[in-house]
């Protein structure tokens, strides 16, 4: 028996003797996995931008495990590598998300993978800060959320968008047309990063998704939960 079926078989079991199971770094999807049961949501998607490992610290594995099919989004080859092998049946896309699109990016590869980051300024205040090191840069495809939604979900949005792209969420959270796709869940990193967890919050990433009709149903401290006020 494979150890990917062995987990699914453990996931199972444990799922049925009505424990919660959590793969998320702090049990975000725990509290989506509520929302989608209390809405009755069926057709259930995710879009998941910077999904790293694809089950460590991984806010849409448990969906993975419940059936559920979605997109994932990874720069890093290594990882991206992990996320065909153990998320076969997810679409997996070695590319980046940004604000605009078509043409290529410097990717700047951390010794802590989740740190991994598109913007050279956040790259070099960790090292600064003494959080991590950079590995390596590489060139990496840029698309946008939209292009993925058109090309992949046929224009239907996800019902849930995980973001965490060290740097760039909110530039791309600018750019999102929120007029057009109205996702109903965005699970979003909204916490400066520390080791020790006493950074501020990214107070203007919370103020965006309020001006763009999305109410916090939950936070983390780690991340934010914001569902759409008009469903």
């Amino acid at each position: 028996m494979s150890l990917l079926s062995l987990i699914h078989r453990i996931y199972k079991k444990i799922t049925n003797e009505q424990f919660e199971i959590t793969f998320a770094q702090t049990g975000e999807d725990i509290i989506v996995d509520f929302l989608v049961k209390a809405k009755k949501i069926e057709a259930f998607t995710y879009l998941d931008v910077g999904a790293n490992h694809p089950t460590k610290f991984n806010n849409t594995y448990k969906f993975y495990l419940q059936g559920y099919r979605g997109i994932n989004i990874e720069p890093d080859p290594n990882l991206f590598k992990l996320l065909k092998k153990l998320r076969k049946e997810d679409l997996n896309l070695n590319i980046g998300i940004a604000a605009n699109s078509n043409y290529e990016a410097d990717f700047y590869i951390m010794e802590t993978p989740l740190l991994n980051t598109f913007s050279k300024q956040e790259a070099e205040d960790l090292v600064l800060a003494g959080l991590s090191k950079i590995k390596t840069k590489i060139k990496v495809e840029l698309k946008t959320i939209t292009q993925i939604i058109e090309s992949h979900l046929n224009g239907e949005p996800p019902t849930l968008i995980n973001l965490d792209v060290e740097g760039l969420d909110e530039e791309i959270l600018r750019s999102f047309p929120f007029q057009k796709y109205r996702p109903y869940i965005f699970c979003i990193e909204t916490v400066h990063y520390t080791k020790d967890a006493t950074s501020g919050k990214r107070v203007e990433i919370i103020n965006l998704m309020k001006d763009n009709g999305y109410t916090i149903f939950a936070d983390t401290y780690i991340n934010t939960i914001f569902i759409d006020s008009k469903k």
